[in-house]
């Protein structure tokens, strides 16, 4: 199984940045941002806090409309479970959380036992 996300957005990245140590994180929820550069840790506007990003190769090309990059952005929410272990997700995860360790640049990320019900299930 993988996430929400569709693996053609990927076929530019060049490197995962990861911000925290992922020996610790069960999963990460992944999405789609729209960044001016293609290098370097983007703008964080949203609820929770971003634990990694993926960096452009030399060849991705803005969107001419908006003159923005789309770079995937792999964040957490103050509810998840490496805050609130016992929270709302205990024991599954939302759609878009990921197995970090199954992250890799032009590879959408995979769910898996650990990502799904928790470090108990490993």
């Amino acid at each position: 199984m993988s996430s929400l996300l569709d693996g053609s957005a990927l076929t530019h990245e060049k490197d995962v940045v990861w911000l925290e140590d992922l020996s610790v994180l069960d999963y990460v929820r992944q999405t789609i941002d729209k960044t001016p550069r293609r290098l370097g840790k983007p703008r964080w506007l949203r609820d929770g806090r971003m634990v990694g990003y993926a960096e452009l190769d030399a060849t991705a090309e803005a969107d001419p409309d908006s003159g923005l990059h789309r770079r995937r952005v792999f964040f957490l929410l103050p509810h998840d479970r490496d805050l609130e272990p016992d929270g709302p997700y205990a024991a599954g995860a939302p759609g878009e959380a990921v197995d970090p360790r199954t992250i890799e640049p032009k590879a959408v990320g995979k769910k898996t036992p650990r990502s799904q019900r928790g470090r108990a299930s490993v």
